[in-house]
């Protein structure tokens, strides 16, 4: 069984008016890894995740969730 993991980022950062380079410089990343990780080409580590939560001031998995791939 493969497993992606699914994110919300896209939705916190332009809900709170915050680029990807704000988020980027916020949490100590590229905006090319913010990028990465908002389109799902990237799974993030534990602490690039704990820190995004941080910054939203959100649970972690108010962000990131699992989905099975069935295919």
């Amino acid at each position: 069984m493969n497993e992606q993991l699914d994110n919300h980022i896209h939705k916190l950062r332009t809900q709170r008016k915050v680029s990807q380079q704000e988020l980027a410089d916020a949490i100590g990343v590229s905006r090319k890894t913010i990028s990465t990780v908002e389109t799902g080409r990237f799974t993030p580590s534990v602490v690039i995740a704990l820190k995004m939560a941080r910054f939203f001031e959100v649970p972690v998995e108010s962000i990131f969730a699992l989905l099975d791939d069935q295919s």
